[in-house]
């Protein structure tokens, strides 16, 4: 039988460590964390001039915003790796 022991151990990473080891596993998902802090970011700054809409109602199209930001980052790294691994393949490997 084979020794139970993990490769790397979670329990001892830090949360730096942690935040670099997912940006190299996807890097399009600090991308849309990005994305999500700007939209807020422009949200909070433009909450002002909002005029007549309710705040409800400006809270629920920056939720969408927000949340389509995010998707649509994430949908655009997934095409990128599947784009990269079937369609741009390197013919040269063996």
């Amino acid at each position: 039988m084979s020794q139970s022991n993990p490769i790397f151990e979670y329990k001892t990473e830090s949360q730096t460590d942690k935040l670099a080891r997912k940006s190299k596993d996807s890097p399009f998902m600090i991308i849309g964390i990005l994305g999500l802090i700007g939209v807020c970011g422009f949200g909070a700054y433009k909450f002002k001039t909002r005029g007549e809409m309710s705040t409800s109602v400006f809270l629920m199209q920056l939720r969408v915003a927000a949340q389509g930001t995010v998707v649509s980052a994430l949908t655009i790294g997934l095409a990128y790796q599947l784009a990269s691994k079937y369609m741009f393949k390197d013919e040269k490997k063996e």
